[in-house]
């Protein structure tokens, strides 16, 4: 490993045990290096294994396979060069503020002396000076996450993983925090020599760093890789910036195979991932999209403006409107297909009929449930043994919540109904009549 180097992975691979026992694969063959005085954003939709990924990296969890290396040794458990902030704060309610950020210099046995003048001085870097004893419930979203950022910088680590640390905040709040964080980093003002960015937020990514890398999923690979040569500060407004959050859009919605998401309805398998979006998101964007100024076609990050949503809200319901053939998405561009056009038109009854007629062509797992109602003598279907099968290749949770999607979803299109009470997927009363 070069001096220059400070985290570098080699094919690394990690699973996990899928409720029948079988291993189901989040990380595959991932190569990657942290140089000392980048900035790296890490993107990718649900289930790529980016938070895996930070995990593995920070030592909390080992990698199955592949080698897993900070500077010249392996990563084999923490390392106390590696601090990392969380999107939760994770802060002990009944510490105060001071007590939470001496936390890591307490576990290092620094004394009680060296950790208070530490402490006061890493508070005051991060704009908290004064506010050493107060406890967390005293403060905003914000002044948390500022203690969770406190207490990483407090022990002077070489690198900084910070998983999603600006999402559960207000966009204002996120914005001044990671304003903040760059001129920290820039000034020369922090010990770090590296930060690796998990993120949802593209115009976050390409604000901060120097590298993007873009995940692809289940399992997560490497997919594609851009570097940003731009000065810091960045002007979000400018040319130059506004032509790479439109290319880093292009990449995410990029298909790995074909380059375009949305060519032709994407082909699913039963146990695909169901874009974690509903019904009215669906029908806002796409009614958003048919209206003036779009007219049927959009630049992504211009409809995102419109919309006031967050990317992370957004790119379910794009890869749902090109799962159900309503949309195409290519080129960091949305356009509407003519089956998109006849269902914005069509009223509420015809804009069902058409929802429920792709969920049985499009989506596997609709009309798995579908036609499994059809052949059972009671017409009805008890969910858990479409949950048993989702979770031969999804871990529980996700299982649960994909099989809620296509609840909602086929309730929607009127191929199924759901009783909550019974836990039962029935064939709705219509189709007996």
């Amino acid at each position: 490993m070069s001096q220059d180097v400070l985290i570098e992975l080699k094919g690394v691979a990690k699973s996990f045990r899928a409720a029948d026992g079988s291993a189901r694969s989040v990380l595959e063959q991932v190569d990657f290096t942290l140089k000392t005085g980048e900035i790296v954003a890490l993107l990718g939709k649900s289930g790529s294994g980016k938070s895996t990924l930070l995990r593995i990296m920070a030592g909390l969890i080992p990698a199955d396979s592949g080698k897993v290396g900070y500077r010249d040794r392996p990563i084999q458990g923490p390392v106390p060069g590696i601090a990392m902030v969380f999107q939760s704060f994770a802060l002990f309610p009944w510490l105060t503020v001071q007590q939470n950020v001496e936390l890591g210099l307490e576990a290092q046995g620094v004394s009680a002396n060296e950790r208070e003048k530490r402490s006061m001085a890493v508070l005051e870097l991060i704009g908290l000076a004064g506010f050493g004893g107060a406890l967390p419930r005293e403060l905003s979203g914000g002044m948390k996450q500022r203690v969770g950022i406190a207490r990483a910088l407090v022990v002077n680590p070489d690198i900084l993983l910070m998983d999603e640390a600006f999402s559960a905040l207000d966009v204002l709040t996120g914005e001044t925090l990671r304003d903040d964080m760059l001129e920290l980093w820039d000034g020369e003002r922090i010990s770090t020599k590296g930060m690796l960015i998990v993120s949802h937020n593209i115009e976050e990514a390409v604000m901060m760093s120097d590298r993007i890398i873009i995940l692809s999923s289940d399992p997560g690979r490497i997919r594609s890789e851009l570097k940003i040569g731009l000065p810091r500060p960045r002007n979000v407004d400018s040319p130059e910036v506004r032509a790479l959050i439109d290319q880093v859009y292009d990449l995410m919605t990029m298909r790995p195979t074909h380059g375009v998401v949305g060519e032709a309805p994407a082909i699913a398998h039963l146990a695909y991932r169901l874009p974690d979006t509903d019904v009215s998101r669906i029908e806002g964007v796409i009614d958003l999209l048919a209206q003036a100024p779009f007219n049927g076609r959009a630049d992504l990050p211009q409809l995102a403006a419109e919309a006031e949503l967050s990317d992370e809200e957004l790119f379910p319901t794009y890869e749902a409107l090109a799962l159900l053939g309503l949309a195409l998405v290519a080129k960091g561009d949305i356009a509407l297909t003519s089956l998109g056009h006849r269902y914005v038109a069509a009223d509420q009854a015809l804009k069902q009929d058409i929802f429920g007629q792709q969920l049985l062509t499009h989506v596997p797992l609709t009309a798995h449930i579908r036609r499994s109602l059809e052949q059972e003598a009671s017409g009805t279907l008890a969910e858990k043994r479409i949950l048993e099968l989702l979770e031969e290749s999804l871990k529980a949770d996700e299982a649960r919540q994909v099989l809620k999607v296509a609840v909602e979803w086929g309730r929607y299109g009127g191929i199924f109904e759901y009783d909550f009470h019974t836990g039962r997927l029935e064939l709705p009363q219509t189709s007996e009549e």
